[in-house]
């Protein structure tokens, strides 16, 4: 990219409508306070309301999952948005995290869709120290990655990072694909059923930035160009098993635990077997660990993630004026 494309600002099309999710998870309680904080806050009437250019719906992703206080009921709702998993056939007792998808996937998309939201960002909670991360699968969406650097602007003594997982549109499985953009927010550590206040906070000075960058985006404001540090999803590692009984043989070794983000190096410690053997990092290239014991993973065979770290360049951008934003629309209906 040359200096000239990172100079020139990217025109892009307004976010009329955001979309806060909380709850896809039942037992991750920061969004899910959160979004019903938001909601009370919707139902006051305000002085700006006719002033308010953006449309903002406040979902509470999974209420069965939320109301008995588990994670889901059925299937895990944060891997049910696949397109094939929501196009395909029902059956005749599907899993009710299923349905509660294509619900979803009717009030915010259709994904892929011209008429889907224009920014979902999910609320989630993690029990693995990651301070606060944002989780997307494009590497080069300019609206989520400029809402990262802007928060990283705004608090600035917050641990901060963006991972990238890479999945195509299709392959890709979580709440916020359904959105033209979108993100997760993941905050922690917080045990699963439990809110802890600082954690809380961060959270929800976390969205009321990602708002005002939406606002400021929307009246016209010009974001400059920079860098942005990225960890892309390489591999997941599973806990030593049992080869008879799948049981765990081992947990994460204490040189690991909490310290998220860390370069684990060939031969580090990675396990210690619950006989008292370390066993060590046999990769052949030093790799970023995050999500490191994970709660909710043990379920699905992660003990922890790993990932390569590198710099983006990123353009500068502004919103499309509205005559810009007509000519385009004239531009797509020749082309059809």
């Amino acid at each position: 990219m040359s200096q000239m494309d990172v100079d020139e600002p990217v025109c892009l099309p307004r976010l009329s409508r955001v979309a806060v999710c909380g709850g896809t998870h039942g037992n991750e309680l920061s969004g899910v306070y959160l979004v019903r904080e938001l909601l009370k806050l919707q139902r006051r009437p305000s002085e700006d309301d006719d002033e308010e250019p953006t449309s903002l719906l406040t979902v509470l992703s999974n209420p069965r999952a939320v109301q008995q206080g588990r994670r889901y009921t059925d299937t895990d709702l944060n891997r049910c948005f696949t397109l094939a998993t929501l196009n395909g056939p029902t059956s005749d007792s599907p899993p009710y995290e299923i349905l509660r998808a294509r619900e979803l996937n009717a009030m915010l998309g259709p994904k892929g869709g011209p008429g889907a939201v224009d920014l979902v960002c999910d609320l989630h909670n993690t029990t693995a120290n990651m301070g606060l991360c944002f989780i997307a699968y494009s590497d080069c969406d300019w609206i989520c990655l400029h809402i990262f650097k802007y928060l990283q602007r705004q608090m600035p003594d917050v641990p901060m990072r963006f991972v990238h997982l890479g999945s195509s549109e299709k392959e890709s499985y979580s709440l916020d694909s359904v959105g033209k953009h979108g993100f997760a927010m993941e905050i922690g550590p917080q045990p699963h059923g439990v809110v802890r206040s600082d954690i809380y906070g961060l959270m929800n000075a976390g969205v009321q930035h990602m708002l005002d960058w939406v606002r400021l985006f929307n009246s016209g404001a010009v974001f400059e160009g920079g860098f942005v540090d990225v960890f892309t999803l390489v591999k997941n590692i599973d806990y030593p098993r049992d080869e008879k009984t799948h049981n765990i043989t081992a947990a994460v070794h204490s040189h690991l635990q909490d310290r998220d983000f860390c370069l684990l190096r060939p031969h580090d410690p990675l396990f210690q077997t619950f006989s008292g053997e370390t066993l060590r990092y046999s990769g052949s290239e030093p790799l970023y660990a995050f999500f490191i014991n994970e709660g909710s993973y043990y379920e699905k065979g992660i003990a922890l993630s790993l990932a390569r770290k590198r710099r983006l360049v990123i353009p500068a951008i502004r919103a499309q004026t509205e005559e810009e934003e007509q000519a385009r629309g004239f531009t797509s209906e020749e082309e059809e």
